[in-house]
């Protein structure tokens, strides 16, 4: 036979497109349109609904960048449409390319109810199946003309993102609008062709397999007549029943479809704009779910199920019901998806909280799965918290996008720094938009790497990123994979029901320990300084909120805000989604977020000021609060009292011209170029600073990645450095113990005060950047006389160990890293931290010392990360004043890096009062952390304590309550008795308890 197998295709293909989808509505006519465009902000729907109208035509222009218009559409039914399948096409101007990326609709009745979304890939409403012919059809749409972002050549600066620059310019053309008639046997020959089209390209050329399809084919479009598709389709279906009946093999891969719409909380898009995202995608999947028996959604973020029920009842009467059913099912347990490596312990912590006591609340849905598809990475403190939350599995997809290294496993467990293990499946479909094409299917079955040991894989299936969802056309094209030959099965559902059939399949998968890395989006880490503080301080303001407020209301009844701290943590919790603290938002997204942390500092200092005051009392006794959970300055911890002495600080010039400051700790040397070239540890004799080298140093460097301009710094940044060492003013600081140092590169200034306080062990380094470039990244670096291969960074409830080499690629990939409060680096007998109040970036390398015959071994640079200015989504990415704080900690311990940390980030607080408060709760050794003291969130006014062992070894201690106690339990993260652990025993208000390293624990101790 001869080889006419790319004739057939061909054939195929223009066939489609030419005349058999045309042919899906082979009858239309047009409807009436009118129009009313909001002035401002979206309106409620009932003002949407009551507007005065003018009419408009297909072809007009409408809809400035960020706008509503409200559309009416009416008409009439032809009477000869009778018995007749029905819809409205509404075509508001749409790419078929890019849904979720441009204006988008929901449909109502006249009445307000809800119909179902529109977008570039769902542009019809079901009118009537069959219709009676005659009817009246009156709908309205409320139409957002959310500009196109990310355009046709990507990462191209543009004032679109923020409602101040993106002019009035209308942005979509009205394309149609229309009643149509629906020819279903032709849109099923549709689905029959794509679904055998696209298996027969993925299977072998030699295939027996491929060219029975491709005959089967060839015999269908000879059967349809091209002049009366609608009329020959039947004959052509018929032609490919054989085909589409043939069973898959019995070893066949296996893919659990999760109907799913993977939405941004914010991206491309405001908040705001994202809760009518969410509206819609939710509108359209329950209609879905009414229309397709076998069909299963997921939605995960309890904060977007919480925007449905606040803003669109209507929609969330009928999501409750859908859930009732069991179809509509909340996945992930968690307030939104959030990054993980930048969230501090608790607020990680918190995501579990409110996310999984929200789908309790609502459904009595327990979720066991996190659901974290697109997070840019994964600390390695996570999977503690997972279990913590009762939670037992992870899925995440993100990892197929690292550019480097191909991760091992599909399904495996994933084991974190206390030894706690989640069982994490990544789907190998390597999308979560999976459409149900053959390429995707095909592609999760040659990629699958558990093969022999497992055969099952999730596809999260619809269109997600901006929203959208599921569509009919993956339902049908699921329906017939779901036993097909030549391809792996398709079965659509729930994400617990996937992990039991993965689990008990496969119960030993391959282990991975230590965090999961993106090999991309590195620049997450540092983009959007002002989102990063703001995180970083709420963080702290809602330690010492809940720590004061909690000891205040059992010392005095102050009344516990439960409400106001339940709605802060909330918001906080919220604006670190994984686009909005990572800094890869519009400009829009990110000056409300500075906004919004603006105003939650205020409140919480206020919340914070009038706990300190009912405790205080009245009185002129000096008091320290000390909410760290270390003693400070005499002060124990959560308690407060006056501050013990610290010494003095002198500064001294030098014959250079440069500056020495000394405690009687530390005698720091400062060059006349405001560098430091000595930091000498004054009881050990050590040098801190590299030989040669000098700390304290700005390095700005090129910085234009390849793409993903705001998400990526790409390795050959470090091509090309520039040492900002001029300086244009170093003198004494004001205080007579500093050094103040200004410097102007470019467009910008720096402004440093180096300080040495009095009794510690710490330089302290204040920066303030006026900032004004475009393309550059900053850069903080200390080099450090030691030689170390690896060192610590705080992740949640601890660290986590990197190399300092680049021995594989795997290791040479880590050339940007995150830390929390501190890095730390030592050798056996004497280490240096490096603490912060709010970066997170970091790189450290190693470099040969210049001493000697110059090649005397290693020494160690640590560099953090400040300041980036990419423009792209926000061109004016971080342009203004920016302050950072960091210390330089020599002759540092691991537990005086936790300890420097938390010095850093919780500033003292003064206040004169009657005299000394005592703690709520002491623990009586350093490495176990406290990290809450609060009220439960029960409102029974138990007390709850979270700590966990902070240095990496095991721990014994007593933890004490200031209070009398009726007993305590040891509960889960959602403050619930855990089943299999025993109450522990009180003895006088005393409580010992051992712990594992990086081991989290929480106490729930009931007051008498």
């Amino acid at each position: 036979m001869h080889d006419d197998r790319t004739l057939v295709e061909a054939r195929l293909r223009r066939v489609l497109d030419e005349r058999i989808r045309p042919a899906v509505h082979p009858e239309s006519v047009p409807l009436e349109v009118a129009v009313w465009h909001a002035p401002g902000e979206p309106v409620p729907v009932a003002e949407g609904l009551a507007a005065d109208v003018e009419p408009v035509t297909v072809g007009s222009r409408w809809g400035a960048p960020w706008g509503t218009s409200w559309f009416r559409v009416t008409g009439t039914v032809p009477a000869e449409w009778a018995g007749k399948t029905v819809e409205a096409i509404l075509d508001l101007g749409f790419d078929e390319n890019m849904p979720g990326f441009q204006c988008e609709g929901l449909v109502y009745r006249p009445d307000g109810t809800p119909v179902k979304g529109l977008n570039p890939r769902n542009q019809w409403v079901r009118i009537g199946a069959p219709v009676q012919g005659g009817e009246e059809v009156r709908l309205h749409v409320e139409a957002a003309s959310n500009p196109v972002v990310m355009g046709p050549r990507p990462f191209t600066p543009t004032p679109l993102g923020d409602l101040e620059t993106a002019g009035r310019d209308p942005q979509y053309t009205l394309t149609r609008m229309d009643l149509a008639v629906l020819d279903e046997t032709v849109w099923h020959l549709v689905t029959d062709l794509e679904v055998l089209g696209e298996l027969m390209a993925e299977l072998p050329v030699d295939s027996p397999r491929r060219w029975e399809i491709l005959r089967a084919v060839e015999r269908a479009l000879d059967a349809l007549d091209l002049q009366d598709v609608g009329g020959t389709a039947e004959r052509a279906r018929a032609c490919l029943a054989d085909v589409l009946a043939a069973p898959a093999v019995p070893s066949a891969h296996r893919i659990s479809a999760v109907g799913h719409a993977h939405i941004d909380s914010a991206w491309l898009w405001p908040l705001r704009e994202t809760v009518r995202k969410v509206a819609r995608t939710a509108a359209n999947m329950t209609a879905l779910l009414d229309d397709e028996p076998d069909f299963v959604f997921a939605m995960s973020q309890a904060q977007q199920w919480a925007w449905v029920k606040e803003h669109r009842p209507e929609v969330w009467a009928r999501v409750k019901k859908a859930v009732a059913d069991g179809r509509f099912v909340p996945a992930g347990g968690m307030w939104v998806e959030s990054d993980t490596n930048m969230p501090g312990s608790e607020a990680m912590a918190r995501q579990f909280v409110h996310g999984k006591r929200f789908f309790l609340d609502e459904f009595g849905v327990d979720n066991d799965e996190a659901w974290l598809p697109d997070t840019f990475g994964f600390a390695a403190g996570l999977p503690q918290i997972i279990r913590a939350a009762g939670s037992r599995y992870l899925l995440t997809q993100k990892i197929s996008w690292s550019r480097t290294n191909s991760f091992p496993h599909h399904t495996f467990r994933w084991e974190g720094i206390d030894g706690t293990r989640i069982y994490t499946h990544f789907p190998p479909v390597d999308t979560y938009n999976c459409s149900m094409r053959g390429a995707e299917i095909a592609h999760a079955v040659r990629n699958f790497k558990d093969k022999g040991a497992a055969r099952h894989s999730l596809a999260p299936t619809g269109w997600g990123d901006g929203g959208g969802g599921t569509t009919r056309e993956m339902v049908a094209k699921a329906a017939r994979l779901r036993d097909l030959e030549g391809s792996a099965t398709v079965t659509w559902e729930t994400p617990s029901a996937f992990f039991a059939k993965t689990e008990a399949e496969n119960p030993e998968p391959p282990v991975w320990v230590g965090e999961l890395y993106l090999e991309l989006h590195r620049a997450t880490l540092t983009s959007q300084a002002g989102t990063k503080q703001g995180n970083r301080r709420s963080e702290h303001l809602l330690r010492e909120a809940e720590l004061w407020a909690a000891t205040a209301a059992v010392r005095t009844g102050f009344p516990y805000p439960y409400a106001d701290l339940d709605r802060i943590w909330k918001t906080v919790l919220l604006h670190q989604f994984h686009d909005i603290l990572p800094g890869s938002s519009i400009a829009w997204v990110h000056r409300e977020a500075r906004a919004t942390y603006a105003r939650i500092a205020d409140e919480l200092n206020g919340i914070v000021d009038a706990a300190q005051r009912a405790l205080a009392g009245e009185g002129t006794v000096p008091l320290l609060f000390n909410a760290a959970p270390h003693t400070r300055a005499g002060v124990p911890a959560g308690g407060a009292r006056p501050a013990e002495a610290s010494g003095r600080t002198t500064h001294a010039g030098r014959p250079d011209g440069g500056h020495v400051l000394d405690n009687g700790l530390l005698r720091i040397g400062v060059d006349p170029r405001g560098l430091v070239d000595s930091v000498l540890d004054l009881a050990t004799g050590r040098e801190t600073i590299a030989p040669g080298r000098t700390g304290n140093l700005l390095q700005l460097h090129q910085d234009l990645p390849n793409m993903w301009d705001a998400w990526d710094v790409d390795e050959f940044y470090r091509n090309t450095v520039t040492d900002l060492t001029d300086a244009d003013e170093v003198t004494p600081g004001d205080d007579g113990a500093s050094v103040r140092i200004v410097r102007t590169f470019g467009g910008s200034r720096v402004t440093q005060l180096l300080s040495l306080p009095p009794g510690e062990k710490r330089l302290v380094v204040d920066t303030e950047v006026d900032w004004h470039e475009t393309e550059k990244f900053l850069k903080l670096a200390f080099p450090l006389d030691l030689h170390t291969d690896r060192y610590a960074s705080e992740t949640q409830f601890g660290h986590f160990f990197r190399p300092t080499h680049t021995n594989t690629s795997w290791e040479a990939a880590k050339f940007e890293a995150c830390n929390h409060r501190f890095v730390h680096l030592q050798e056996p007998d004497w280490g240096v931290a490096l603490v912060n109040d709010g970066t997170y970036g970091h790189d450290v390398t190693r470099a040969v010392r210049t001493d000697g015959d110059g090649d005397g071994g290693t020494t160690t640079t640590v560099r953090a990360s400040l300041l980036r200015a990419p423009r792209f989504p926000d061109p004016e990415t971080d342009q203004g004043v920016h302050r950072f704080r960091h210390a330089l900690v020599p002759g540092a311990s691991i537990g005086d890096a936790v300890r420097e940390g938390w010095r850093i980030n919780l500033p003292e607080r003064r206040l004169d009062g009657a005299g000394e408060v005592t703690p709520l709760v002491t623990v009586d050794r350093d490495s176990v952390v406290v990290t809450a003291v609060k009220l439960a969130d029960d409102g029974s006014g138990d007390v709850v304590v979270r700590f966990h062992e902070a240095h990496g070894a095991r721990a014994r201690a007593t933890l004490t309550a200031g209070f009398p106690l009726a007993g305590a339990e040891v509960t889960d993260l959602l403050e619930r008795p855990l089943a299999d652990t025993a109450p522990p025993a009180v003895d006088d208000g005393r409580i010992a308890v051992a712990l594992r390293p990086f081991e989290l624990r929480t106490l729930r101790l009931k007051r008498a």
